[in-house]
């Protein structure tokens, strides 16, 4: 080959290489809802040894996969979502769990429930550059205008609910005070947006009534998995895909099908009983998934998200979550409420990286930053200009793709969230709760609350079970601004949090405080109103179905 040909030769080459490397790649965002650490086989084997914990799928992805062992999403639902599609910590888009239903007309961008109107979604930004975005199951972050629903936030289609839960079997949310719950359950595409009627099940179907005769009785996640199915078998492999399924498993109600309960009829306790095997069944979804890539010719092309929205809910023990060995769970920022299970997958992932686990810091507000890395967002365009126009606070996002392919630094600190109001659904001042900083965990609480941190309990390998009964808010632990009454932890020695080192390192403990309450002088926290009645008048106008209610 002549000298001239050969540099014709290598050109190409490189042509091909770097069309290669720029070529966007399928992203499927998994988000499962209060799925506790403890919940799945790999980080409890001891449950799994015994059948108790059954996550055959979670396991094997995280083991030709890549586990995230210090990922962190905020401590409630609608917090993480938020941070999620908006690249920002929860501190700067919405801290708290209010209801849909919430509006103040004083604020027409950021009086309502979820995120403020300019905010900008990821989703946007991966359809401007040429990518399908669907979303299927849970929202939770707004619904008052149609300016908050998922087709104004970038997403070309949606089956899911607004509220933080429904009933699995009758698709209801106990609102309004009307003799007939409100249902939950919306489509969203280029031509239609509004109840879903079609999937409603038969009057008599219900967890204790799985089978009723003469009437249609499907679980809803039975309906989303099915839904997620056919998008990706449907969906041309030439075309980059954005697909954020996000399940209601395993939230309460306790609810799954009866042949799957009786799976764990060995389970001596019913809660754990009914968890698991929720988590089971969303494990088979899992599996489903993965599978449906594969058939469709999608997964080499493929970056595999998954993770929780927060730890599991152990409040009381009906709740049936788990996150031993770490302290606390859903709705409390020690470890168990904000230290998630979480993994990446798929044939994009490097094959160096596939079977390792990653220890370094990545936040839930990273996946902005990471998606539009990988699916080719110009940097230019990666800023929320809408945000900035209305005076928002920016995007908190770092591109975690470095860490995720190279294990380079992704990031040294995320700030967590929390909230002055007193209820679990109740409006309040926006607060910086705690500090995670490498091995330096400061939690801070609630002045208003006696500086109160909720969930100061660690359960056990077996959880509940039928000899202890946990009420966790009856477990505070006082985190204050002393460091007689302080709370610095070394996650690295310490990940159960059973040792605060405040009046060992005063210095370190001074450090992380000062930088906390500068963090603190940056929050978003807008009044996100009161109950607004025409929510449930707009009930009655879509014949029993929650919805948008406000006409912008």
């Amino acid at each position: 080959m002549s000298g001239k040909l050969l540099v014709v030769f290598l050109f190409s080459l490189l042509l091909v290489a770097c069309a290669s490397a720029a070529k966007q790649p399928h992203i499927v965002h998994i988000l499962v809802d209060d799925l506790g650490w403890a919940e799945v086989g790999y980080h409890n084997k001891a449950a799994r040894a015994v059948g108790d914990v059954r996550t055959p799928n979670l396991d094997q992805l995280a083991k030709e996969g890549l586990e995230l062992d210090r990922f962190y999403a905020e401590k409630i639902c609608s917090p993480s979502r938020c941070s999620l599609l908006t690249g920002r910590h929860a501190i700067h888009v919405n801290v708290q769990n209010v209801l849909p239903e919430m509006s103040n007309p004083e604020d027409t961008d950021g009086g309502y429930q979820g995120v403020a109107v300019n905010m900008t979604s990821v989703a946007t930004k991966l359809k401007d550059v040429g990518y399908t975005t669907r979303l299927i199951g849970k929202w939770d972050m707004g619904m008052a205008t149609e300016q908050h629903s998922p087709a104004s936030r970038g997403f070309d289609s949606w089956l899911g609910y607004w509220h933080h839960s429904n009933d699995y079997w009758t698709q209801d949310i106990e609102q309004c005070g009307f003799n007939n719950p409100v249902k939950d359950l919306w489509r969203s595409n280029a031509t239609f947006s509004g109840p879903e009627r079609t999937l409603v099940n038969g009057p008599s179907c219900t967890q204790d009534n799985q089978e009723p005769e003469g009437e249609t009785c499907r679980y809803e996640d039975d309906i989303f998995a099915d839904e997620v199915g056919g998008i990706i078998a449907a969906h041309h492999p030439s075309s980059p895909l954005f697909l954020v399924y996000s399940m209601h498993l395993v939230h309460m109600p306790l609810q799954v099908q009866q042949a799957k309960l009786d799976e764990f009829g060995s389970v001596d306790n019913p809660y754990r009983q009914q968890m698991h095997a929720m988590v089971s069944q969303m494990d088979i979804y899992v599996g489903a998934v993965v599978d449906s890539l594969k058939t469709a010719g999608l997964w080499e092309d493929t970056l595999l998200v998954l993770h929780s929205d927060n730890g599991g809910e152990i409040m009381t023990p009906f709740c049936g979550g788990n996150n031993y060995p770490l302290r606390g769970g859903k709705f409390s920022n020690f470890e168990g409420g904000v230290r998630v299970v979480a993994m990446v997958s798929g044939g994009f992932l490097p094959e160096h990286r596939r079977g390792q686990v990653e220890s370094g810091l990545v936040s839930v507000a990273d996946w902005f930053a990471t998606y539009a890395a990988v699916g080719g967002v110009p940097p230019e365009q990666v800023p929320d200009f809408s945000a900035a126009a209305a005076g928002l606070p920016p995007i908190d996002s770092v591109n975690c793709w470095p860490l995720l392919a190279n294990a380079q630094t992704c990031r040294s600190e995320i700030p967590l969230g929390d909230t002055s109001a007193l209820g679990f659904n109740m409006d309040g001042n926006a607060l910086v709760g705690g500090l995670v900083q490498e091995r330096y965990k400061l939690l801070l609480g609630a002045e208003n609350k006696g500086f109160h941190v909720d969930q100061d309990v660690i359960t056990g390998v077996f959880w509940p079970n039928n000899t202890d009964v946990l009420i966790p808010e009856l477990h505070p632990r006082v985190c204050g601004r002393d460091p007689a009454n302080g709370c610095l932890f070394d996650l690295q020695t310490d990940p159960g949090e059973y040792e605060s080192l405040a009046t060992q390192l005063p210095e370190v403990f001074a450090e992380m405080l000062a930088r906390l309450d500068e963090v603190q002088g940056t929050v978003y926290s807008p009044d996100r109103g009161t109950i607004n009645k025409a929510a449930c008048e707009q009930v009655k106008t879509n014949e029993g179905y929650w919805g948008p209610f406000i006409e912008v």
